[in-house]
């Protein structure tokens, strides 16, 4: 235990249970439910509503070997291409091997997915398959049909849900284990103010990280809390320098911050190219998959040719598709294109890459377990070692449903006693200094400069020390008449910081190009050296402390495993 935590007002109120569940997107509310069928007293702990976490973001899919003449195995070794040597293979071959049982449950639980004039599932193909192996429902809208099915199904259930709460940091009993977990309800709700949900298990759920840069296709809410949280508890994290980049997302200016409108892989599965101003495809030639080569490589693709051109940005052409299928296939990116003045059935779409999924995150092992007895993570904020260097197109969501069952198995099967907190937030002797609100356009600013799609030691240096700027700067503060106030706003923008330091860090230490992490003076992958994953903790200095593994295996979560 780091004995590391937020500054924050020690919990004016408290409820028990045997599990809590901090996330409601596909793999929280998977696990929540799950637990909940397994008996055992189960709570939701969400930052917005049930409903606003980044599964309903999701366009294209979910990958899953339910194709004719479709395997596991194909599915395997699409993944492994893809994760550039640093997939984990046996959490892959779990994914691809229970991913279509799993697929099945979740129709079973209320999921819609569109089907053929047959009535099977119908499919389609993404960047990095060599098959149609992506299920997707409302055309274009997959992810706000899985989430409405899970969310029913919880209503449904009754599970007991704490809506517009920030988890805060985590609570141990005297023998380190975990105790639970403290939070702020914002003002809507069932509690107000600072409390604790008193649970012998927590599960992670809380999704990415990608409002540390400042454009990304995360949801505001994705501020990294999960992470931050398991990195003061004491948890191990890995892979962090892994941020994927989607490379077509909707460019509305190189000034333009924040959530940026998403166009689906699956639009280029359906036969869409990507063109610069003058129409050449500049990716045929590049990859055998052209436009569908995994989208590390396409975001290269786009990248180089922006800086050829000195252009601020690419197109993706799909006029040839016609008025019926984009109304009909992709109903929700035509409607946002034209929100924006954009209409892709008579001009090609404005693109450019942007922050998508960060493939790293906190270091569990196949039941989903991490560092820290007790914590759990799954989805976006966990690494189980599937996505390896670049997550392959729409296997965050199977991942996210296989891990989570695997999850709410293991804490049936232990079923472990409640027990109390050693302490209370509040009571530390070493609080983490607050940064002030404002600093988050810093933060974001200095990442996208630094650590964005390319990267190089002089850049990420000079990331490092701007961060370290900030963190000394509030250190300083801490003391002083400048102290800030415990709130929102300043608890994520602290925890932005942590994420931001940590990921940096392993950028660092990472020389070479491997998937997502593009080193424009290391442009090639060192298979001798770099065949290895960077796990990363925090000391009680609040330093990060980057260890490279000696193989490309994880070692165990436990020492006696």
């Amino acid at each position: 235990m780091t004995g590391i935590r937020l500054t924050a007002p020690a919990p004016g109120w408290a409820i028990d249970a045997d599990v809590v569940v901090v996330g409601s997107g596909v793999a929280g509310l998977t696990a929540a439910l799950r637990c909940a069928a397994a008996g055992l007293d189960t709570v939701v702990v969400t930052k917005a509503r049930l409903d606003d976490g980044s599964t309903r973001w999701a366009q294209g899919g979910i990958a899953a070997a339910l194709g004719e003449g479709d395997t596991p195995e194909q599915h395997l070794d699409d993944t492994l291409v893809a994760g550039a040597g640093l997939c984990d293979e046996e959490a892959v071959r779990t994914l691809v091997t229970e991913g279509p049982d799993a697929v099945r449950r979740l129709i079973t639980t209320g999921a819609h997915f569109d089907t053929t004039d047959s009535g099977a599932i119908a499919l389609t193909r993404e960047g990095g398959h060599h098959r149609r192996r992506i299920a997707h429902a409302g055309g274009d809208a997959t992810g706000a049909e899985i989430s409405r099915a899970l969310v029913g199904a919880v209503r449904e259930a009754a599970l007991h849900t704490i809506e517009n709460a920030l988890v805060l940091d985590l609570l141990t009993d005297a023998e380190g284990r975990t105790a639970g977990v403290s939070l702020h309800v914002m003002g809507e709700g069932q509690h107000d103010g600072v409390g604790a949900v008193r649970a012998p298990s927590v599960v992670l759920a809380t999704g990415g990280m990608g409002q540390v840069f400042s454009a990304t296709t995360n949801p505001s809410v994705s501020t990294g809390d999960g992470v931050a949280l398991a990195l003061r508890a004491g948890a191990e994290v890995s892979d962090l320098e892994f941020v994927q980049f989607h490379p077509t997302v909707l460019f509305l200016g190189a000034d333009s911050e924040g959530q940026q409108p998403l166009v689906s892989e699956a639009v280029r599965g359906e036969g869409a190219h990507l063109v610069d101003a003058d129409g050449v495809r500049f990716m045929v030639g590049q990859h055998e998959l052209a436009e569908l080569a995994p989208r590390d490589i396409v975001a290269k693709g786009i990248t180089r040719r922006m800086h050829e051109k000195g252009a601020e940005h690419m197109y993706l052409d799909a006029r040839h598709f016609g008025a019926a299928m984009w109304e009909q296939r992709f109903p929700t990116i035509l409607a946002a294109c034209r929100a924006h003045g954009i209409d892709p059935v008579t001009e090609p779409i404005p693109v450019a890459p942007a922050a998508h999924y960060a493939s790293g995150g906190v270091r569990t092992d196949l039941r989903g377990r991490t560092t820290v007895p007790g914590l759990y993570a799954c989805g976006e904020v966990a690494c189980t070692g599937v996505h390896g260097a670049n997550r392959l197109a729409s296997n965050s969501l199977l991942e996210g449903l296989v891990f989570a069952e695997r999850i709410a198995a293991d804490i049936a099967e232990a079923r472990p006693p409640r027990t109390e907190p050693a302490d209370a937030p509040g009571d530390t002797d070493a609080p983490v200094p607050l940064l002030a609100p404002e600093a988050r356009t810093a933060i974001q600013r200095t990442m996208t400069r630094g650590a964005g799609v390319l990267r190089s030691a002089d850049s990420l240096a000079a990331a490092a020390e701007e961060l370290e700027a900030l963190h000394r700067e509030a250190a300083a503060d801490a003391d002083g008449a400048k102290a800030v106030v415990p709130g929102v706003d300043a608890w994520e923008v602290t925890n932005l910081l942590l994420v931001s330091r940590v990921l940096v860090a392993a950028a660092r230490e990472r020389e070479e190009t491997r998937g997502c992490h593009w080193r424009e003076d290391r442009p090639d992958r060192d298979d001798a050296h770099g065949r290895r994953h960077l796990v990363v903790r925090i000391a009680p200095d609040r330093t990060p402390v980057v260890h490279r593994t000696e193989t490309a295996a994880f070692p165990p979560v436990r020492p006696s495993d």
